[in-house]
């Protein structure tokens, strides 16, 4: 074998040593592209849970409020929400009978009372007198019907108390259902308030005006 230049045996040995590192790079490239593509870090991010409870609610506000009507407030809004919607309560307004921390619930109706009248107790005789006396001027006596047709639109809780068959609770939605329809315009619009049955009607048909 003849002896090579040295110059030639360094240019073989150079181009040796550059299809060895080109050689090395296409394995490394065929490498990486065959590992699966890594996975993006996933960074944590707190977002607020979604309000529970939403929506709105509707409820018909009626009684000893300013301003009666049916009212659209937030869910989770409570009776007291409801009555200063309404324009807040009327002076004789007996709110110790109502809870004002109750949640309001879709479609109900929220009924102010009237605060009864304070009465002072009287000694018999004094109490067959005023009797007799009411008797003599016409007025109606506790107990019986009143002497007189009982105007729907004018009548006080206490008249409409003492009509037969009608206590205080039906006395009260009488006068919410007034407030809320602004007043009767016939005596058999009675017959439409909760609690007033065709029995009832009939014995409060003649005893009644508008």
């Amino acid at each position: 074998m003849p002896d090579l230049p040295r110059s030639h045996l360094l240019a073989y040995a150079l181009a040796a040593v550059i299809v060895l590192a080109l050689g090395t790079r296409e394995v490394l490239h065929a490498r990486a592209a065959d590992a699966p593509p890594a996975k993006p870090v996933a960074i944590g991010v707190e977002r607020d849970a979604p309000p529970e409870g939403g929506g709105r609610v509707v409820v018909h506000v009626a009684g000893a409020v300013r301003r009666p009507g049916v009212y659209e407030l937030s869910r989770g809004a409570r009776v007291d929400d409801a009555v200063q919607r309404a324009g807040g309560a009327r002076p004789r307004a007996d709110l110790s009978q109502l809870n004002l921390a109750a949640e309001l619930e879709d479609g109900r109706q929220v009924l102010v009372p009237l605060r009864a009248p304070a009465t002072a107790g009287g000694t018999g005789a004094a109490s067959g007198a005023a009797v007799a006396g009411a008797a003599v001027a016409g007025a109606s006596v506790p107990g019986g019907p009143p002497a007189a047709p009982v105007n729907l639109n004018s009548a006080t809780l206490e008249q409409l108390d003492a009509l037969p068959g009608v206590g205080p609770a039906t006395a009260q939605k009488i006068l919410g259902y007034r407030d809320a329809n602004n007043g009767f315009s016939d005596v058999e619009e009675l017959g439409q308030v909760p609690g007033i049955g065709d029995v009832r009607m009939a014995a409060l048909r003649e005893l009644v005006t508008v």
